[in-house]
């Protein structure tokens, strides 16, 4: 499998995981979300979740499964952020590795293709999800308000660098698909 169908999200949000919404996810088929947490659902200078991402998961999890699986190693700080979701969760995933987002998966008890990988990164989400044959989409990461203006040059290199192995992303759509995809 080429690297340009490796790190090719099926979906592309413009905003944060906040605008992945229950009609998004029932046209795509999705019965589960598997969800990174660092920079994809909590700032990673942070340690709680927000109000609007709490108001977000009672959005989604009538519609779906719902799996946090972070590569963080800190106990403290992803199970708090699990309880205040009241979400099951995974840590020290290792993506791209596929060990744990299949234990997500397993308990979920769902086809594998009726499960999205949720992130904010190409190289570990993304990639990590269509190794294993997820329906994948990437948001864009959750800032720290204090922190706005700081860049992510890490995300902007793998972005470029997708680009020049052959993915195509499109950040200016807000549900950009992939067709082409198999």
């Amino acid at each position: 499998m080429s690297w340009a169908i490796l790190l090719q999200p099926n979906l592309i949000l413009s905003g944060s995981v906040l605008h992945l919404t229950p009609d998004v996810l029932r046209q795509h088929n999705l019965k589960g979300l598997v969800l990174d947490v660092d920079e994809t659902l909590v700032p990673v200078s942070m340690a709680e979740a927000s109000v609007e991402l709490r108001e977000w998961v009672e959005s989604v999890r009538h519609t779906v499964d719902l799996w946090l699986v972070s590569n963080n190693l800190s106990q403290t700080r992803i199970s708090r952020i699990a309880k205040s979701l009241d979400v099951p969760y995974i840590l020290g995933a290792r993506k791209p590795s596929r060990r744990k987002l299949r234990q997500a998966v397993i308990a979920m008890d769902l086809p594998v293709d009726q499960i999205a990988m949720v992130g904010d990164r190409l190289f570990t989400d993304v990639l990590a999800g269509n190794r294993l044959g997820m329906f994948t989409i990437l948001v864009e990461p959750m800032i720290n308000p204090a922190k706005r203006s700081n860049r992510y040059l890490l995300r902007d290199f793998e972005v470029w660098l997708s680009q020049i192995l052959g993915a195509s992303l499109s950040f200016e759509q807000q549900n950009v698909t992939n067709s082409d995809k198999s």
